[in-house]
């Protein structure tokens, strides 16, 4: 509030506010050649920082728009390296299924010969063992008719039945 006082009556003896028209006593002139002078040295200084930075940026542009084309490139390389294998994969997915039934098959076809094949066998064994049972069962039957008979023969037959019986026997072990 102090300087406030202070400054009021300058303005009260100056007589107010006003335009200085006097071109010496403002310095205009010095204002206009520093000015001037100022322009025509820093547009050149000043230019060429700008004319720099301007390069730099243009450079700067031109690189990121390289590397934008590279990245485009590189990306679409890839998707299509991607559809590629996903093909491939895909292709292998189907061959993995066909080989598998293809193998599937044949270990049924197998497993059906092998089961045919222990059939024919089981049938053969089989064969075989009422070949042999019938075959004792026969022999055993022969044996206990021979028995029977030598049992019951020499009260039937008389000597001369036994000899002839001989006799017949003999010629036709003669005549075989």
């Amino acid at each position: 509030m102090i300087a406030l006082l202070t400054t009021m009556p300058l303005f009260a003896h100056g007589g107010g506010f006003g335009l200085n028209t006097n071109i010496l006593d403002t310095n205009l002139i010095n204002l206009v050649i520093v000015i001037g002078v100022l322009v025509w040295f820093l547009r050149g200084f000043l230019g060429g920082i700008l004319e720099r930075r301007r390069t730099a940026i243009l450079a700067e542009l031109q690189d990121a728009e390289t590397r934008l084309s590279q990245a485009s490139a590189a990306l679409a390389q890839a998707q299509q390296d991607l559809a590629a294998a996903q093909l491939k994969a895909e292709q292998i997915r189907a061959d993995g299924k066909a080989r598998a039934a293809a193998i599937r098959t044949d270990s049924e076809l197998r497993t059906i010969e092998e089961m045919a094949r222990l059939k024919q066998e089981a049938v053969a064994d089989l064969n075989a063992e009422a070949a042999r049972v019938t075959d004792l069962l026969r022999r055993e039957a022969a044996r206990q008719a021979i028995e029977k008979a030598l049992k019951v023969l020499p009260g039937k037959l008389d000597s001369e039945a036994q000899v002839r019986l001989l006799d017949t026997s003999i010629a036709n072990l003669g005549n075989s």
